[in-house]
Order: C-alpha cells, then structure tokens, then sequence
C-alpha cells in the first residue's frame, strides 16, 4: 500500500509547495516563491519516475498530477509575476495577460491527457518548464523592462499551446534499488534553495530558456 502512494505523495507536495509559492509572493518573499515553483517541478519530475520505478502507475495518480500542475505551474507562476511585474499596469492588460498563462497551461494539460504524443516528445512547452521559466523571469523585473516581461509571459503561454515538439526525459528511470536517492536529492535541492534563494533560481533560468528554444528552434529548422 505504501508502495503505491508514495508517486503521490510526491505529487502532494508538488501541488504544497505551489499553494506556498503564492502565499510568499503576497508577503514579498519573491525568490523563495520562485524557488518554490523550481522544487516542485524536481517533485513532478519525481513522482512519474517513482511510479514506473514502483509500477504504481494509476488513473487517480495521472489526474491528481494534472490539477497540481494548474496550480503550482500555471496559478503560481503567473501570480508571481502579476506582483512583482504586473500589478501597476493597466488593469485589463495585467489581468488578461495573467489569467492567459494558466488557461493555457489547463489547455495544455487537458491535450496532454488526451492526445498522444509522439514517443520521446512532448506537444507544445510542458507547463512545468513554462511555470518555471515564467518565475525566473519575473526576478529580473528591475532589470528587463515591463513590455519584456508582458511578452515573454504571452509567448509562453502560446508555446504551451502549440504544436511545437520538445523532448521529452521520461524515458530517464529511476532503478528501484536507487531510489533512496530520491530524498537526499530533494534534501539538498531544497536547503540549496533556501541558503542562495535568489542566485540558486536564477541559474535555474539559463537551462530552461535552452529548453526553450530548442523545441522552437528545431521546429523551425524542419519547416525550412
């Protein structure tokens, strides 16, 4: 029984630290509601592997994963960069440009769910590189300027969207008799997190961007 549960639990606290994520924002703790978001996609990342690792794969674990990551890759990302960017434009704008993101990123997750995908990729930017790229994003709001920002969050929630392909690492397994590395991963990801908030979530920013283009770079090199 545990054996089965543990994929969610792993799951749970991917959804945890999203509602945290949002909780920080409001009292002005930034980095640490990026860094939040960034160690919730290692615990997304995580509980699909444990479950093959396990063989506890189940329907009630795959849609439990797609609310979490409305919540702590769509809602949370997007609040941050409300507050820190976001909340002295004019309304209409800082709002439709808010809500977009995870309305794309529930759009995104409903196709995922649904439609599959070719092997080795995935079918538009996966919304926890999407979240993740969109919260490192907001920290450099006093270096970019705002119309930077309004568009680089547009463009990622119309990447969520496309039919852009990216690779895909699921294939990556996780041996059972490794996985008590799992915690001490998760361990140390999270006191780095917590010791260097702001330097630790901004080199975050650099592989997810390559992600990034990648996909989209690859995509246009084909049609060419």
């Amino acid at each position: 029984m545990l054996k089965k549960s543990l994929p969610n639990v792993f799951t749970i606290l991917n959804l945890f630290l999203g509602i945290v994520a949002i909780i920080l924002v409001y009292t002005e703790s930034h980095s640490l509601a990026a860094i939040m978001v960034i160690v919730a996609m290692l615990m997304d990342g995580l509980d699909g592997r444990v479950a093959r690792a396990l063989n506890a794969q189940s329907e009630f674990g795959k849609e439990l994963d797609s609310l979490s990551d409305v919540i702590s890759f769509g809602v949370a990302p997007a609040f941050i960069m409300y507050v820190v960017a976001f909340s002295e434009l004019n309304p209409p704008t800082a709002w439709i440009t808010t809500a977009l993101f995870p309305i794309c990123g529930a759009m995104r997750l409903a196709r995922f769910n649904v439609v599959e995908a070719p092997p080795g990729y995935f079918v538009g930017l996966p919304i926890p590189a999407a979240g993740g790229l969109l919260c490192t994003l907001a920290l450099f709001h006093q270096e970019l300027p705002t119309y930077i920002l309004v568009g680089g969050s547009i463009l990622l929630s119309l990447l969520m969207v496309s039919s852009i392909k990216y690779p895909s690492f699921k294939k990556v397994k996780v041996p059972q008799g490794m996985l008590w590395l799992v915690g001490l991963t998760v361990a140390s990801a999270i006191f780095v997190s917590i010791r260097y908030p702001g330097t630790w979530s901004k080199l975050v920013f650099v592989p997810l961007v390559l992600y990034a283009l990648y996909g989209t770079l690859q995509s246009l090199r084909k049609k060419r």
